[in-house]
């Protein structure tokens, strides 16, 4: 019964599992907002180009 118990409160993994899934959460997000990202990074893009060919 005690090892059940040591098991149980036994946080040595905890760290690897809480940033899987943070990653798992950040790959979904960026999938359901694809569209809106690449549409913002265009858009910086553009900007970016627009100012350097000014100079």
């Amino acid at each position: 019964m005690q090892t059940l118990k040591e098991l149980w409160n036994d946080e040595q993994g905890m760290g690897t599992v809480e940033v899987i899934l943070l990653i798992v959460v950040l790959i979904g997000l960026v999938i359901l907002f694809q569209e809106e990202i690449t549409d913002i990074v265009e858009s910086l893009f553009e900007k970016i180009t627009d100012r350097t060919d000014a100079f």
